[in-house]
């Protein structure tokens, strides 16, 4: 499946059903919030990140390859979780959100990614990682969460162990377009794959996954030949301008977000949808080349 790329020209008949959004004749599905982790390790092409194909039949973004994340659950604001790493306080301020919803915005990322990957971020002390999640316990636990039965404070209080929150940074920040049926507040995070641990293709809701520098899927979906929505096409674009997850990671250190919902705008004689402004250079540039 082929998704045209930023910047994409827009039917007509899109383009009514938006206004009807944007003057109040229709009113917009409430976005739900999610978090998604744009998870890196290093390679000779720069940043190899991990996509997870949806299943076809997913109703919404079938077929596309994404990141792992999700909703945030109602157990993601448990303000027991161990934590080490900043504050809710200081993420509130970086993710341009409430205390309570960074706290469940960062537990939710960490939740995802083990869900979605077998990877997980937290250690047995505020400077360790876990080493190794591939056990049949850890497996155990991992459907558990999955499936609700376990909350993520819980299974960290069995096993003894912390949120290792500072093993993320800030990249991002995408709301669904008005017109969409279904749609995410999506918070994008990065992290760097701990020394040690492996992934694993255990989404139930993913058909494949695989290590691809975050240039060349780029290139692949100009291509055609993988399916990317445009946030995660912008954002393995940008990503892959890096040398190494280490290059971004000091980038997202800095790094704090606006939530950035695209709205209609002119494209030549026809319309499009809009791009954050930081990152039209680029791909203009890109369309140059």
């Amino acid at each position: 499946m082929r998704i045209p790329l930023p910047p994409v020209p827009l039917p007509d008949r899109l383009v009514e059903v938006a206004r009807e959004f944007e003057d109040g004749r229709q009113v917009p599905a409430d976005p739900r919030n999610a978090a998604t982790v744009i998870l890196m390790r290093p390679s000779d092409q720069g940043p190899e990140v991990y996509y997870l194909r949806r299943h076809v039949s997913m109703d919404f973004a079938g077929g596309m390859c994404v990141y792992p994340g999700g909703g945030v659950d109602p157990r993601d604001f448990d303000a027991a979780v161990a934590w080490a790493g900043p504050p809710p306080e200081a993420w509130a301020a970086r993710l341009g959100c409430d205390e309570e919803t960074a706290r469940a915005l960062v537990c939710a990322a960490v939740r995802e990614t083990f869900e979605e990957s077998g990877v997980l971020l937290a250690g047995a002390s505020v400077d360790s990682v876990v080493a190794d999640t591939t056990g049949a316990d850890w497996e155990a636990d991992r459907v558990a969460l999955e499936s609700r039965d376990l909350s993520m404070t819980d299974f960290l209080t069995r096993r003894g162990l912390v949120l290792r929150t500072d093993l993320l940074g800030v990249w991002d920040a995408w709301l669904t377009p008005v017109f969409e049926p279904k749609r995410y507040r999506t918070w994008f995070f990065v992290a760097l794959l701990p020394e040690g641990q492996v992934t694993r293709d255990v989404s139930s809701e993913s058909s494949e996954v695989a290590w691809i520098p975050a240039r060349v899927a780029a290139e692949q979906a100009d291509a055609g030949a993988l399916a990317l929505m445009p946030p995660t096409y912008l954002t393995s674009m940008e990503i892959g301008t890096h040398a190494s997850p280490d290059e971004v990671l000091e980038v997202a250190a800095s790094r704090s977000v606006e939530m950035f919902c695209p709205a209609v705008e002119p494209l030549g004689s026809g319309w499009t949808l809009s791009m954050p402004d930081r990152l039209r250079p680029m791909v203009a540039e890109r369309r140059r080349g």
